[in-house]
């Protein structure tokens, strides 16, 4: 079994490798060459903790596993660690036997950063220039970077809950060279493509604040009640999702169905879109939008990823099992 610890992480994993890897079995999910398995998710009824596990099938790729992890929201203040924990493991799927174990908890942040933007690159409009940011938190800055790699954007505007949290974004605009501009909700629709990061359970980005021909990214919505958007935007928008049952079960089409504003047949699969099957944008007009509920597969995808190269950068540590 190869073992790559979550120190390592950082020094093989790329954000680069992290959007092939998301790209790639968002693909092979849409053409049926992958599946997910029912997550389960629970409160543990100990330290205010959910806890759960995501897995999957890649028989395209070859990878088998699952990730186990959740949300400990006192970890920060009382034991010095991050809220989120989280580790991968991968299994042979031609034996069972335990393949690898990874830790979870950036590359968890990655994978979540590059299904964003993997939905800008096959979604926004060519001539897109400005970035808009909902949410300065601890993956919005992931967001921001990812999206800034993927797309030449000229300007990034940001509203968050906590104003005095938007230095984040702004620090990592300036690195990348590009202006930055605090603004109000309407503010956002001088973007053309809208990233949401947050964990609200009420609408925060109106319909009236997105222009036409924008493309927005859901990000933060993956739990029964949680919101980010106005059901009337999803009505208004031509709707992708990572996984269509996620999107109206946990995702932000959960309000818009239950509102009868539009029905799970009115979603498409962001890899049909990269596979070719569905034509994606079909005009500068269109307002187009991603419903990322975060899937096993995209853990397992890049999890694999790292384990490749670990194994080839002689960092993997092996042991018997």
């Amino acid at each position: 079994m190869i073992i790559v610890p979550e120190k390592d992480i950082a020094d093989l994993m790329t954000r680069e490798a992290a959007f092939a890897a998301v790209e790639q079995v968002f693909a092979a999910m849409a053409s049926g060459d992958a599946y997910n398995f029912p997550v389960v998710r629970e409160a543990i009824g100990h330290a205010d903790a959910l806890y759960g596990f995501k897995g999957g099938f890649d028989r395209l790729g070859g990878v088998l596993g699952l990730k186990a992890g959740g949300y400990w929201p006192h970890n920060l203040e009382t034991h010095g660690i991050i809220n989120h924990q989280s580790t991968v493991f991968l299994f042979d799927p031609d034996t069972g036997r335990v393949a690898a174990m990874v830790g979870g908890n950036l590359l968890t942040a990655l994978r979540t950063a590059a299904a964003s933007s993997v939905s800008i690159r096959h979604l926004a409009r060519e001539d897109a220039e400005v970035l808009g940011m909902i949410g300065a938190g601890h993956q919005a800055a992931f967001q921001l970077r990812a999206a800034l790699e993927h797309r030449s954007f000229g300007k990034v505007v940001g509203w968050n809950y906590h104003p005095e949290m938007l230095p984040n974004l702004e620090k990592v605009a300036a690195e990348a060279g590009v202006a930055f501009e605090a603004v109000d909700l309407p503010g956002m629709r001088e973007a053309d493509v809208i990233v949401t990061i947050t964990s609200s359970f009420d609408a925060t980005l109106m319909a009236e604040h997105v222009a036409p021909g924008t493309h927005v990214a859901c990000m933060g919505t993956d739990t029964k009640g949680k919101q980010e958007v106005d059901p009337a935007l999803l009505a208004a928008a031509t709707v992708f999702a990572d996984e269509i049952a996620q999107s109206v079960s946990i995702g932000e089409a959960q309000h818009a169905v239950s509102a009868g504003l539009i029905s799970e047949s009115d979603i498409a699969e962001l890899g049909a879109v990269i596979n070719g099957s569905h034509p994606g944008r079909r005009s500068d007009e269109e307002i187009t939008l991603f419903d990322g509920t975060g899937v096993g597969l995209q853990d397992l995808a890049v999890a694999a990823a790292v384990v490749a190269l670990a194994r080839a950068n002689d960092t993997a540590i092996e042991v018997e099992v």
